[in-house]
């Protein structure tokens, strides 16, 4: 189980992966440097538990510079076996693989946001299908591509289990459908590919998976369960969810009205559920949205020498009067008094 302080992170390893696929991409580092968890200390360190919004913005970052199929084939093939630390071993290690991606399911929190991102195996006769559930806004191309990605890390590791290379009878993703879906077809062995499904899943038949694996190794999958539950209890979040939050909230600062769901699909949630998350947190979306227009007209008026109009305008605000009515509110007076009071600052 992955406790609440885990939720709104992921394991470095997976931001590892985003960070290799980015350079593997030439997408210049001061695009994504600066994002918690991406410092070498932290991307070293398998304890450490990186924001989910980092990888998001780096997945962004991806599809601005390659379609999203591609940046899906782009991340599995960037992940060999053991990059993802003891859940891999969990798949290729168990006497089958279908037993082997249950721990998977059980353990997915050692890799991903398990509030966010859920496994889910049916069986059913000769068939076998593992869906994967996310919150994500789907329209987004960044999403579509870490979620078809996961399917593609599901059926890497299934095969480097089972020794062969499997293929899947059919795949639904939840996305709309692309242009040109060639890398998907490489990614999954298969042209039987459903767009704009309800869940997105992955089918097999059932003897693909039962099958004993190779290179199974007897009570391997017991000491590798102890390890991911010690490895649970050790991680190391580095920010809290609110933290979180208002970190995002910040860096669409600049946009004159930050809108509820960009902040939402940064942050891999529902805008419903962002609001939910606010609501046990004890603020709101409006408050927390006055608070960084709040500081960030103070940073303007003490830094810039621009106008009141124009930091009305840059702030969101109808017009100056509205930016004086709201600096009176916060601080008991005027912007320009504001500007001339240096113990404010």
């Amino acid at each position: 189980m992955v406790s609440h302080a885990h939720q709104g992170t992921t394991s470095s390893a997976l931001t590892r992966l985003n960070v290799n696929a980015a350079r593997a991409l030439d997408i210049p580092p001061t695009g994504y440097a600066h994002l918690l968890g991406t410092a070498p200390e932290h991307l070293n360190d398998d304890l450490c538990r990186p924001p989910v919004v980092t990888s998001v913005r780096i997945a962004e970052l991806a599809t601005v510079h390659a379609p999203w199929t591609e940046v899906s084939l782009l991340l599995a093939q960037q992940a060999p076996v053991g990059s993802l630390g003891v859940w891999d071993y969990l798949i290729t290690s168990a006497p089958t693989p279908l037993e082997g991606i249950r721990d998977a399911g059980v353990y997915l929190g050692t890799v991903l946001d398990t509030s966010t991102d859920d496994l889910r195996i049916t069986e059913d006769g000769d068939l076998v299908t593992l869906s994967h559930l996310n919150q994500g806004d789907l329209a987004h191309e960044a999403a579509c591509a870490v979620l078809a990605c996961a399917l593609g890390l599901y059926l890497r590791r299934l095969s480097e289990a089972a020794q062969r290379r499997l293929v899947p009878l059919h795949v639904a993703l939840a996305a709309e459908a692309p242009r040109r879906h060639d890398a998907l077809i490489e990614l999954y062995g298969t042209r039987s590919i459903e767009f704009e499904a309800p869940v997105s899943s992955l089918t097999f038949r059932t003897a693909d998976l039962t099958a004993a694996a190779p290179h199974a190794q007897p009570g391997l999958s017991a000491v590798l369960r102890r390890h991911a539950d010690q490895t649970l209890a050790a991680a190391v979040p580095l920010r809290d969810w609110l933290d979180l939050f208002r970190g995002v909230l910040a860096s669409v600062q600049d946009e004159a009205a930050p809108a509820l769901a960009t902040v939402a699909r940064r942050m891999a949630v529902s805008p419903r559920t962002l609001q939910r998350r606010l609501d046990e947190h004890g603020t709101t979306w409006s408050a927390e949205v006055e608070t960084v227009r709040r500081d960030h007209i103070s940073r303007l008026l003490y830094t810039t020498g621009l106008s009141i109009e124009a930091i009305a305008a840059r702030s969101g605000y109808a017009d100056a009067r509205a930016l004086r009515r709201a600096v009176q509110r916060w601080y008991g007076m005027t912007p320009a008094a504001l500007r001339r009071a240096p113990s404010l600052r």
